[in-house]
């Protein structure tokens, strides 16, 4: 649905997005992660019209974003991260004035404005003036907007910034559902965000791709080796520490105290699981352990490892 080659786009000689590539299938949903100035907005306005690239070739559905770009924006709804509206408008009218532009008119107009309010939760304030809205409601306003025509793609640049924890549940909760009818590019800096909604993400660092695949796939580039973390009581916190340091399989170890507990997290050799002998040392010595575990590894530690230029075994 989305096919993106050698991508390209400068700014004098600065070099917002370098010559990525990358494809969204039909009905995917795909994470765009990266840090600011990584160059996502760049590709977003890009994909949606909205600016011209300097080199490399863009196509939606097939159509192409310079030679047929009025049939691309006719496909495509786009949520810029931050939403134009027209504050002085009421809800309904703002979506109404807006199907129009997007080439709705009469009954189909009135039935997707319908469909729009109550899909994104906007039946409370549809006769509000947008100026007085919180910012939930006006990005749920702009989602509407974005779906109003029924577009086959979606192009959602940080859909949930600045919204308190309930908003932003309610628009995933929300852009899930849109899954099954709309192929959706979604760029969020909210690493757990992109884990539970998106399918697959594509992580991008100073204007290049740096991997493309499913967020279990990336994790498990990156866990080589274990992170054990235990909570002890009974003992020095420097005892403790010396003791875990001689464990068999432990190359580091880092500590902390709260109160008479004192919290340790030990990096491990690949491969190594010292948890036994971690239990049987701390047992052995009469110590207490309230917690032993293993950190998982998540999204974020890939996206850490890879945009400060660690590499990633």
């Amino acid at each position: 649905m989305i096919r993106v080659e050698n991508l390209t786009k400068r700014f004098g000689l600065m070099r917002a997005v370098d010559n990525i590539s990358f494809q969204v299938g039909r009905g995917e949903i795909v994470g765009f992660l990266g840090p600011n100035g990584a160059g996502k907005t760049t590709t977003m306005r890009i994909l949606s019209c909205f600016i011209a690239p300097t080199a490399g070739a863009v196509t939606i559905d097939g159509f192409d974003v310079l030679r047929d770009s009025l049939e691309v924006r006719r496909r495509i709804g786009y949520l810029p991260e931050n939403v134009p509206l027209y504050a002085d408008m009421r809800v309904r009218e703002y979506l109404e004035y807006r199907g129009r532009l997007k080439g709705l008119r009469s009954r189909r107009l009135r039935a997707r404005v319908d469909e729009v309010i109550s899909r994104c939760g906007l039946g409370d304030v549809r006769r509000s003036v947008i100026g007085v809205l919180s910012k939930g409601y006006r990005q749920r306003v702009g989602l509407a907007d974005a779906l109003v025509h029924d577009p086959e793609v979606l192009l959602l640049d940080e859909p949930t910034i600045g919204l308190d924890p309930n908003q932003i549940r309610h628009i995933r909760e929300l852009i899930r559902g849109l899954a099954a009818n709309h192929t959706i590019l979604l760029s969020t800096h909210i690493l757990p965000e992109a884990e539970m909604i998106c399918g697959r993400v594509l992580i991008m660092h100073k204007g290049r791709i740096l991997a493309s695949d499913t967020a279990d796939n990336l994790v498990k580039t990156i866990r080589g080796s274990m992170r054990v973390v235990l909570e002890v009581s009974g003992g020095a916190r420097e005892d403790i520490h010396r003791a875990l340091t001689s464990v068999d399989g432990v190359v580091g170890v880092s500590a902390e105290s709260t109160g008479e507990w004192h919290r340790f997290a030990c990096a491990c050799d690949a491969g190594a699981d010292p948890r036994t002998q971690i239990f049987r040392m701390i047992a052995g010595r009469g110590w207490l352990m309230r917690e032993l575990r293993v950190e998982r590894t998540n999204l974020e530690d890939v996206f850490v490892s890879m945009t400060a230029g660690e590499k990633v075994s």
